[in-house]
């Protein structure tokens, strides 16, 4: 866990459902959106739900990593939004903006993008347009594709 988390917040599948749900309600009167890019991995699951509420079928990902096990380290672009160009008319989904380095890096590639997380950390907040939940700095969030019903490595990293 990260040095600075003190707190757990374990959300569920049902859970997460909802307040993607709650997100797509607060994106509808801001569109329509040409699309949605999904920040891998993360930003996967939302964004379909997202699409799903506002008939939204043409997604594309752009595919970031800044966490290694749960210590968030620099920010690596493995693949850019390949539709999107700066961003213009486009609706970027991601599960969580938590320090704002991932947002910054997106930021940087389509800057007119409208940017919506589901959850939101105070120092990450300011860099997104719309998020449905505030969590403090120092909490952990545990998604559900993180639970088995405790924290699991993913398959690749567990040795036989």
């Amino acid at each position: 866990m990260n040095a600075a988390s003190t707190k757990s917040f374990p959300v569920s599948w049902e859970e997460l459902h909802r307040t993607s749900k709650a997100l797509a309600w607060r994106l509808l009167e801001l569109g329509p959106f040409q699309g949605i890019v999904a920040v891998t991995r993360g930003g996967l699951v939302p964004a379909a739900i997202v699409a799903r509420e506002l008939e939204i079928r043409l997604i594309d990902t752009a595919c970031l990593a800044s966490y290694r096990d749960q210590e968030q380290g620099s920010v690596d672009v493995l693949k850019p939004a390949s539709l999107a160009d700066d961003g213009e008319g486009w609706l970027i989904i991601d599960d969580l903006v938590d320090t704002g380095e991932t947002a910054k890096v997106l930021r940087q590639l389509m800057p007119k993008a409208h940017f919506a997380t589901v959850y939101a950390k105070p120092s990450g907040r300011p860099l997104v347009d719309t998020f449905v939940t505030e969590v403090s700095q120092d909490t952990w969030i545990y998604f559900p594709w993180d639970l088995e019903p405790q924290p699991s490595r993913p398959i690749v990293n567990q040795t036989l």
